[in-house]
């Protein structure tokens, strides 16, 4: 016996709906929406099992093929099957769409929290940036303050600020003006403050502690000295260091003055009791020390003539009381001859591939600038020059007496290395001098000044003779360029 659902899939021939005329009614009770037939579908599939129905869809899916062919519509269960076919399918993508906006959901939330991450590592490095720049520039600046002050101090000078600042009323008692109205930044001076006078040197301290330095440098101790030909025992030449007034002299030269930092770093590194820093890089074992004690004589280095000849003093510097202090200008030492100076340099360097010879050229410089200093007198050409020429000329086996009436000038020259021989007449003036020198040397006799050594004046009145100067019989001269 056939179940009812198989007679659903035989072919019949559904009779035509009829077209409602105008004016009659409709020959159904009730109206079948769309609602109705949703839900009517919903009910065939609920009440039919799982199974059967997908075994009657490849029938129907059979049956659907046959009646295409034969050109028959299908049927209502065709039409069910193939509307679930579509309903499955949509629910299977539903869900796998389901599944992907999930994984991107999740792929997005780490994405957020990342770029959460990333923001505030980016803000902190910003911070971190930005302190580093502010800290840099606070060391730069702090520098700059301690640059300026260590300067100030240097000069006795102390910088007080701002007036609120103020925190000791000592600054202010020791400030002038201390009952008056205190500006904004003031610059007060305080000779017993800068380093200049604060520094002194203990001699006798420096003494006792090179004694105990020589014995740790191995004073008179020999060592072992490679040669080309073998090896030998010799003592280490101590370093001459000589004490003055003033400063020191270490080596040959040049002279160190107690006013120079690196002076006074190596002094106190002594009076510390420990080798100069400034030989750590060469005598890293340490050296010994010949010492010559001159804290009596005040080192003066050689000047030209025109610089202040006096003896100067600093500020807060007390002068000892009844002692004569000498002075001197050699540097302490062997002095080199010209032979041992040239033997220092080399024979010959070699110059775009070419050999030039070093040591006679220099040689030869020496020697001629020696020369020159020997035969650097020169003798001006003067009226009165000529008729001395011309008297001796007339009588050449008896000289005639010299004239009374000529004055014999000695003058040197701005660099000294020229002095020039000028005989005058004592009648004429200073004018006639400058117009004498102008001629022979080709400049102008505008640039310098004519003054005498000792007693020390400057002859600026070109109207007057050398007689009212008294320039007379003979005199030495010295030109010195204008000052500015």
């Amino acid at each position: 016996m056939s179940s009812p659902l198989s007679s659903l899939g035989r072919n019949r021939r559904s009779p035509l709906p009829e077209v409602p005329t105008p004016g009659r009614a409709v020959p159904f009770k009730q109206t079948i929406s769309l609602e109705d037939e949703d839900a009517m579908f919903n009910s065939i599939l609920n009440s039919c099992p799982r199974m059967k129905l997908q075994t009657e869809t490849a029938s129907t899916s059979n049956s659907k093929q046959t009646a295409l062919a034969t050109g028959s519509a299908p049927t209502d269960l065709e039409l069910m099957s193939s509307m679930m076919q579509k309903m499955t399918l949509l629910e299977q993508r539903v869900r796998s769409q389901a599944q992907e906006i999930q994984k991107k959901d999740q792929k997005i939330s780490v994405l957020e929290q990342k770029m959460k991450i990333f923001q505030g590592t980016k803000d902190e490095l910003s911070e971190s940036n930005r302190a580093e720049e502010l800290e840099a520039k606070c060391l730069q600046l702090q520098n700059r303050v301690w640059e300026m002050e260590r300067f100030l101090n240097d000069y006795g000078m102390t910088w007080i600020g701002e007036s609120d600042s103020l925190s000791d009323s000592e600054s202010l008692e020791e400030s002038p003006g201390a009952g008056s109205e205190i500006p904004s930044s003031q610059l007060f001076w305080k000779p017993e403050h800068s380093t200049a006078s604060s520094f002194q040197v203990d001699f006798d301290l420096i003494l006792e502690n090179v004694k105990d330095l020589n014995i740790l440098a191995g004073e008179g101790e020999s060592k072992i000295e490679h040669t080309e030909r073998g090896a030998r025992l010799r003592q280490r030449d101590p370093i001459p260091l000589t004490l003055y007034k003033n400063g020191i002299v270490m080596f040959s030269g040049p002279f160190r003055s107690y006013e120079e930092p690196c002076t006074q770093q190596c002094m106190q590194d002594i009076m510390d009791g420990y080798f100069p820093t400034e030989l750590q890089h060469r005598f890293p074992e340490g050296i010994p020390f010949q010492i010559t004690d001159r804290r009596d004589v005040i080192f003066r280095e050689s000047h030209r003539w025109d610089t202040f000849p006096g003896q100067g003093h600093k500020v807060g510097e007390v002068q000892p009381v009844g002692k004569s202090l000498q002075e001197t200008s050699e540097i302490p030492g062997p002095k080199l001859t010209m032979d041992q100076f040239l033997n220092k340099l080399p024979r010959a360097v070699i110059r775009a591939g070419k050999v030039l010879d070093i040591r006679e050229p220099i040689r030869e410089a020496l020697q001629g600038i020696r020369g020159t200093k020997k035969s650097s007198v020169i003798l001006v050409e003067t009226p009165s020059l000529t008729a001395m020429k011309e008297r001796l000329k007339i009588d050449e086996q008896n000289r005639p007496p010299a004239a009374s009436n000529i004055s014999t000038l000695r003058i040197k020259s701005e660099n000294g290395d020229q002095t020039y021989i000028v005989k005058m007449a004592f009648t004429e003036t200073i004018a006639d001098l400058r117009a004498y020198l102008a001629h022979h040397r080709g400049t102008d006799s505008n640039l310098y000044d004519i003054i005498s050594a000792f007693p020390q004046e400057e002859y600026t009145d070109n109207s007057k003779t050398l007689q009212e100067y008294g320039l007379i019989p003979n005199a030495t001269l010295l030109l010195r360029p204008k000052r500015a």
